[in-house]
């Protein structure tokens, strides 16, 4: 198969205000792709799509991917904006609060489910009618969290295995039409949510506790050029680094490793010191209400 031409064709990125859709985004416009900017930070989005415009044409758009009629009016924009859409780059995603499956609130579940897994189905329909016609490509953003167990992030391992299930059955639906879908996997990457996530005290513990190359953290660079590399090609799987492509594809049978992780004392150490802390933090919330009462 030929290379997929990028120069002339209407990309369009959620979550590509900054980190790995941003860049992605300055590396389509340098190859003469038009691309739609779509982020819920006002801010952020019109500053990179103004930035980008001096180098080629890039417009954003402001949406909630969490919200459906917010995600539908961006895409219904950006397809009066362009004429159509050749391809999509479903990126925009939250980790959550890691956490303790036992200690995850339920609205806190449906967030991150909202956001990272129907935030890409709601992406990717509203796209469908247009890479269908024009033959495009679909690359909706999963996670290495697809391929293992995600302890303390539960919710962001569902919705990316959810992803990575969305991408292999629309591939399988789509491939008479001459449309291609990918899925996009990735481990550690150098972005805002994993800085944030890796100061959290739990992780900070249970990663040291974590082989080093497991959770090396990759530059963004390296994903966005994986990606481009992914549209040029049009892959059906991109993956940073590269042996995540072994992890997905033997995805089942790592049990025996899993089996073992899972006895770690310091994994089991760290999960129950988790609990106390939640447990002091909600005794410290019911003696201040305690005061108030009694003022």
């Amino acid at each position: 198969m030929g290379r997929y031409e990028i120069d002339g064709k209407v990309v369009l990125i959620t979550g590509a205000a900054q980190g790995i859709g941003r860049d992605t985004a300055r590396r389509l416009v340098g190859r003469g792709a038009k691309v739609a900017l779509v982020d819920i930070d006002a801010d952020r989005v019109e500053q990179a799509a103004s930035e980008l415009a001096e180098e080629g044409v890039a417009e954003p758009f402001v949406a909630d991917v969490a919200n459906r009629d917010s995600i539908q009016m961006a895409i219904e924009a950006a397809r009066l904006r362009f004429g159509g859409i050749d391809v999509a780059i479903a990126n925009a995603g939250i980790s959550g609060t890691p956490q303790p499956s036992t200690l995850v609130p339920d609205d806190e579940f449906e967030r991150v489910i909202r956001t990272n897994l129907l935030g890409v189905w709601w992406t990717l329909k509203g796209v469908l009618p247009d890479v269908i016609e024009r033959r495009g490509y679909l690359l909706p953003v999963a996670s290495l969290a697809a391929a293992v167990p995600t302890p303390l992030i539960a919710a962001y391992g569902a919705a990316k295995s959810g992803v990575h299930s969305i991408g292999r059955t629309l591939r399988f639906e789509l491939a008479h039409t001459g449309a291609k879908v990918g899925v996009a996997y990735f481990a550690e990457i150098d972005t805002e949510m994993t800085r944030v996530a890796h100061k959290v005290p739990i992780i900070e513990r249970t990663l040291a506790s974590v082989p080093e190359p497991l959770h090396r953290v990759q530059p963004v660079e390296v994903a966005s050029k994986a990606l481009v590399r992914g549209i040029e090609r049009r892959s059906s799987r991109v993956t940073v680094p590269r042996w995540v492509n072994f992890v997905v594809s033997w995805n089942g049978l790592g049990r025996p490793l899993e089996s073992l992780a899972a006895r770690d004392r310091r994994f089991i150490r760290n999960w129950k010191q988790a609990h106390v802390e939640a447990d002091h933090a909600s005794l410290g919330g019911a003696d201040r209400e305690a005061e108030e009462v009694t003022k």
